[in-house]
């Protein structure tokens, strides 16, 4: 009689533990696929190049800019104004012209990337 006890607890705590195990799988997928989902939107912010990133966001940087990419293999990259996050941009020849400037892009980011839908300058800033 002891045997079948344990037995069934046993079977008890492997049935919750598998149940436990089933939930933390799902809650990381769902998680990994929140990750993973493009967001779309619209930021303003500077093209640089990904030798200087932050440094180079800035309207007297556009030489420097330009140099880095058709020089020194770099890639046009778009500054956020908002939290000065890089993002390396899908559409190298869209924003070649916009090297140096201060512009305001729409698209959708995936992990580092900025997948360009257009691109504008932006409006001036006011103190």
């Amino acid at each position: 009689m002891a045997a079948r006890r344990i037995q069934n607890y046993n079977g008890f705590l492997e049935g919750e533990i598998m149940k436990v195990r089933f939930a933390v799988a799902m809650a990381a997928t769902l998680f990994a696929g929140a990750l993973a989902m493009a967001a779309d939107g619209s930021w303003t912010g500077w093209i640089s190049d990904s030798q200087c990133g932050v440094k180079g966001a800035n309207d007297k940087a556009g030489e420097c800019t330009t140099k880095c990419v058709k020089e020194h293999g770099a890639k046009y990259v778009f500054v956020n104004d908002a939290d000065k996050k890089v993002y390396v941009v899908d559409a190298q020849d869209k924003v070649a012209a916009h090297a140096g400037h201060h512009v305001t892009v729409k698209g959708s980011v995936e992990g580092e990337t900025l997948k360009l839908t257009s691109i504008d300058m932006a409006a001036a800033a006011t103190k």
